[in-house]
């Protein structure tokens, strides 16, 4: 009987999942999700080396404990004797009182669901993973992850908002996001560059969801998000930065209601409202719509003027990292980012970059810019491991 540690990473239609043996340190033994929970399910996985353990679709019907359900049964099959000892989530919203990883009771799950009208993408879909997990492996220790916990010791000036003070006594503050994310990344650019992972670096979380943060000697010193996960940048579907007075407009003037704003800030702006095509960067990138360039040319517009911003906040830079979905594999972004930032010392070494290599600056520009994959699954295997 092996001791292992499940991560689960759980959306509105999907579950990602990875298998760890416990030790000293997390090592991988499969890594997988399931995809169109409650359409189309679809569930593939893969064992560390590469060798397929699923890629087949199953019946429509039910929901998350459903996907569980799978997911027991392929670890059951693949890695028998295999036992459960602890069951890392990432939960995206720890609010104000939780900044580190916990075990999750019926009290911290009660107050977990208080959050969920700040990240209503995601925290309700987390929670219910939870809720799965604490069934289906009822002598596990549930372990929460917070994406909100990473940029808990910003400073007082990048946590608040201009609000009479008692809103942030309150709890509406800037929380952050994707932390889980800049934890591995800004360990990794450590591990590969001491000297740059000490100094001053903005670490870009471009994917469907998209951020930046500003890190000085491993400490979150500002971030795009805000309150929920819609401010900063433009995402996939999500607006990103807007003026409160447009939403005030569009209250008083449209006759908008809450319900109607949140769909049309969440679901229906972003990539996907500015280009009406897609929302996916690979779409655009490959279509010759004007609409689609104009969409592609304001998300790399916005990530340049942040990068602005939170070098100002670090007072210079050393490093600019790119990671997630599209930072990690679109050298067409990568490049029109870094065009118009020879001012602060960037250069892109365009061979480099067009091949996905580690490090893609010019070898004597001052800001050496990398490209690192993140691995949010490790950085929680490795917080649940010291519950289980």
């Amino acid at each position: 009987m092996s001791a292992d540690i499940l991560t689960l990473n759980a959306g509105s239609s999907s579950i990602k999942f990875a298998l760890y043996a416990a030790g000293a340190a997390p090592a991988l033994r499969a890594k997988g999700q399931v995809e169109g929970i409650g359409v189309a399910p679809r569930l593939k996985a893969r064992a560390a080396d590469g060798a397929v353990l699923a890629d087949a679709p199953y019946e429509a019907g039910g929901g998350h404990d459903t996907a569980l359900e799978r997911i027991m049964a392929l670890i059951a099959q693949a890695f028998p004797g295999a036992t459960v000892a602890a069951v890392g989530h990432r939960v995206v919203h720890g609010g104000p009182d939780f900044a580190a990883p916990v075990r999750v009771d019926a009290a911290v799950l009660a107050k977990l669901e208080t959050y969920a009208p700040f990240a209503p993408l995601h925290q309700p879909h987390n929670l219910a993973a939870v809720r799965a997990a604490m069934a289906a492996f009822p002598d596990a220790a549930q372990v929460a992850c917070f994406d909100t916990a990473f940029h808990r010791g910003q400073p007082w000036v990048s946590d608040t908002f201009a609000l009479p003070r008692r809103f942030h006594a309150e709890g509406v503050r800037r929380y952050g996001f994707h932390g889980l994310s800049y934890d591995f990344v800004s360990r990794e650019l450590a591990r590969r560059d001491p000297e740059r992972g000490r100094g001053r670096a903005i670490i870009c979380h471009l994917g469907a969801g998209a951020s930046l943060c500003a890190i000085e000697e491993g400490r979150a010193m500002g971030s795009t998000m805000g309150f929920t996960a819609l401010d900063g940048l433009p995402m996939a579907t999500r607006c990103g930065q807007i003026d409160p007075g447009v939403l005030l407009y569009l209250m008083t003037e449209r006759g908008m209601d809450a319900n109607a704003i949140s769909d049309l800030l969440y679901g229906e702006s972003g990539l996907k409202g500015l280009s009406g095509i897609s929302s996916d960067m690979r779409a655009l990138e490959a279509s010759d719509a004007p609409e689609a360039r104009e969409a592609v040319d304001y998300f790399t517009h916005r990530v340049r003027r942040e990068i602005g911003g939170l070098a100002a906040v670090l007072g210079g830079l050393d490093a600019l990292v790119f990671t997630a979905g599209i930072g990690e594999n679109s050298a067409t972004v990568r490049a029109a980012v870094c065009a118009d930032l020879g001012w602060m010392g960037v250069a892109l070494d365009a061979e480099a970059n067009a091949a996905g290599a580690a490090v893609i600056s010019a070898a004597d520009a001052p800001v050496r810019v990398y490209v690192i994959a993140t691995d949010e699954e490790r950085v929680i295997a490795e917080a649940a491991i010291r519950f289980a």
